[in-house]
């Protein structure tokens, strides 16, 4: 379940430091009772940017094939071996 917590709740780091550290999601910060930001721990915002740059690679990986970018196996390690003298 999402954590949300007003704004004039962060003026208590520590306690807000401990909530972010104790769950894997993030925080959301209201102001006037509207979504204003949003916080996580460093570990939580390392790991979502590295699934979100999986995420794109993926991606871009589809697309090369469906636009017909790819080459067989053979041929790419054959490639290789003649570049790096393998």
């Amino acid at each position: 379940m999402p954590q949300i917590i007003p704004i004039r709740d962060l003026k208590n780091t520590g306690d807000i430091s401990q909530l972010c550290h104790s769950t894997d999601d993030p925080v959301f910060i209201t102001k006037n009772g509207y979504g204003d930001m949003v916080i996580m721990s460093m570990e939580v915002y390392e790991k979502s940017l590295f699934l979100h740059k999986i995420a794109q690679k993926l991606n871009e990986a589809e697309e090369q094939i469906e636009k017909g970018e790819i080459t067989d196996a053979k041929s790419s390690l054959k490639k290789l071996r003649g570049k790096y003298g393998v």
